[in-house]
């Protein structure tokens, strides 16, 4: 049987303007002879530069760093809407080796300044000369007691694209061409994508659910240990890096690109790990709601609804824009041109990178938006949430290459605000009590995924750093085992692991190409969750200290962005207010059950 349309299937993102009239390698040759100019006019002077001189420096920086990144986003996003296409794989790896030698060259600029006296360094971060490089000059130095020498430097920046970059790649390469096959309507086999088997998983039919899930577990089997190599060697590259760098723990180097303590982090991790009974206090109640004793894994993201809604991607989208428009006019006139002027790839194609995401690209362009659109419910939210990272990258793009991106902890809150929005807005319109309850408990999934299950993935990530660091190379089996105890500990009692839900660790990118990256999303929800509150509490008059936020970028430490919208985020009881609304949430979901008779 054909699979279903979804209106997404000519959807897609035109590239071409990132190139400014050129090519690929017309612009990287730009940057490198502006790199090597800049070398020979400044190189061994920053010490003795003022704010002026300086500047000047930094800004031909940026223009080089705009040339690259113009070049590497153009090459990446082309991949990853076919990875299995060898002409984009080669190009990007091209790329890749071409910007590495590019990093090599300009390594000299970041040790000139971390070895500028303290006393000097602050006069220069001071003068408003230097204003508008400022944060990323504070970044900078916050990394001086880790930097190695030049010739270190250049070496590990030369070997980039042979090292860390080329395994990602392959992971990437192997999880996209992975094939399902699952049985259709006539009894036929089908083979698919997994992010389209996946989707299966929200099926109201439980024996769909459980067939998908072991269709799933078998599509995994094939590069199962190549994957699990992949991640061996990039624990061992992860750990070799931290001793040469003097990084006290596996996740301190990520930390510190996030502007955020170990300390403070762990508290994050410590406090949502403490609160595991609001995930399984909704694992119960969906079990009971679905006439089932204990959920099993595949009926985690199971549809409560009555029926399974298919959302075409025309109704997706004013769905969509007008949540954002019943906030700001100002952000649904960006939607607008997101879905209208090529900034979005929405269909599932064969060879295309599972997930979605949003890339910045660079402040002179505009960001994209990279979707698998399987017109699900699930899908809506997903659009509203990278449509939220979007507009954050587009109304920060003043703030120029160096602090248009804020640090990861911040840069969910955007993207889970737009989601709650769109969210709202649909329950406001919703008087079904059946409908509203299924609302609510797709609003609790939501948060349980971004908040209590990516920290159950950070605490997997801890376990198979440890283990390699400790131990030594992890088995698949070894693999599986942190999984299973790590997922076990957030379903308690409340959810029983199948047999092959073991292997489900080897298809999630984010412990490849960025680990420690995963509590950001939590780190996010919760904050967006508190910012959501305030807006509900004032209304229009929150609005513009929203936008100032978005429009802030990374200029800032993650505590001063969180005051422009009256969030302290040095208290640790911030955590705990914000796991409390996620509580509420279940609450809500249990009181709808009821009146819809589902209990």
């Amino acid at each position: 049987m054909a699979a279903q349309t979804t209106g997404a299937e000519d959807v897609a993102w035109d590239l071409e303007s990132l190139l400014d009239g050129t090519d690929v390698d017309t612009l990287i040759d730009r940057a490198l002879a502006d790199a090597r100019a800049l070398t020979t006019d400044a190189k061994g002077t920053v010490g003795d530069l003022g704010a002026t001189e300086f500047a000047a420096v930094l800004e031909r920086l940026a223009g080089i760093h705009e040339s690259a990144h113009r070049a590497g986003n153009y090459a990446q996003l082309r991949f990853s809407t076919d990875t299995g296409d060898a002409e984009r794989g080669a190009l990007m790896q091209r790329v890749g080796e071409r910007l590495s030698e590019l990093s090599a060259e300009l390594v000299w600029v970041d040790l000139e300044w971390v070895a500028v006296d303290d006393d000097r360094a602050k006069t220069l971060i001071d003068d408003d000369a230097l204003a508008p490089y400022r944060h990323h000059l504070e970044t900078v130095r916050a990394g001086k007691p880790h930097v190695l020498s030049e010739i270190e430097e250049r070496l590990l920046a030369n070997i980039e694209p042979t090292g860390r970059s080329a395994w990602v790649r392959l992971f990437t390469e192997q999880t996209s061409s992975i094939e399902v096959d699952l049985p259709g309507d006539d009894g036929s086999t089908q083979s698919v994508s997994l992010d389209a088997a996946l989707s299966r998983l929200m099926h109201p039919d439980r024996e769909t659910r459980r067939t998908a899930a072991a269709a799933v577990s078998a599509g995994l089997q094939p590069g199962l240990r190549t994957r699990a190599y992949v991640f061996n060697t990039l624990l061992a590259d992860r750990r070799i890096q931290d001793d040469l760098r003097g990084y006290p723990s596996w996740i301190s180097s990520w930390n510190l690109s996030n502007e955020a303590s170990d300390a403070s982090v762990q508290a994050l991790v410590d406090a949502v790990v403490a609160r595991y009974d609001i995930p399984q206090r909704w694992y119960r109640l969906k079990a009971g709601v679905l006439g089932i004793d204990t959920l099993a894994d595949y009926d985690r993201n199971a549809s409560v609804a009555e029926a399974d809604r298919h959302i075409g991607w025309d109704e997706a989208t004013t769905i969509v824009r007008d949540a954002y428009a019943s906030f700001s006019d100002e952000l649904a006139e960006v939607v607008d041109r997101f879905l209208t002027e090529g900034w979005i790839d929405a269909p599932t194609r064969p060879g295309k990178r599972g997930g979605a995401f949003c890339a910045y690209t660079v402040p002179n362009h505009h960001p994209y938006v990279f979707l698998n659109y399987t017109a699900t419910a699930n899908d809506v939210m997903t659009l509203a949430h990278e449509l939220g990272h979007g507009l954050h990258g587009y109304l920060a793009r003043p703030q120029g290459i160096f602090e248009q991106m804020t640090p990861l902890t911040l840069a969910e809150t955007a993207s889970v605000f737009g989601e709650t929005v769109t969210f709202n807005r649909l329950l406001s319109e919703t008087d079904d009590p059946a409908d509203r309850f299924a609302l609510l408990a797709q609003n609790v999934e939501g948060s349980i995924a971004t908040v209590f299950r990516q920290v159950s993935m950070n605490r997997f990530e801890d376990a198979v750093h440890t283990h390699r660091r400790d131990v030594g190379e992890l088995s698949t089996d070894d693999f599986g085992d942190h999984w299973e105890r790590t997922q076990l500990d957030l379903f308690g009692d409340a959810m029983e692991v199948s047999e092959g839900y073991r292997d489900w660790w080897s298809y999630i990118p984010h412990f490849i190409g960025t680990p420690g990256y995963v509590y950001a999303y939590a780190y996010g929800q919760l904050l967006a969750l508190s910012v959501y509150a305030q807006y509900e509490a004032r209304g229009a008059d929150f609005v513009p200290q929203y936008l100032e936020l978005l429009a802030a970028g990374g200029s800032k430490w993650p505590e001063e962005l969180g005051r422009i919208v009256d969030c302290d985020l040095a208290d640790p009881s911030f955590w705990n207010a914000g796991l409390d609304i996620v509580e509420s949430q279940v609450t809500a979901a249990e009181e709808a059950a009821r009146a819809a008779g589902r209990l």
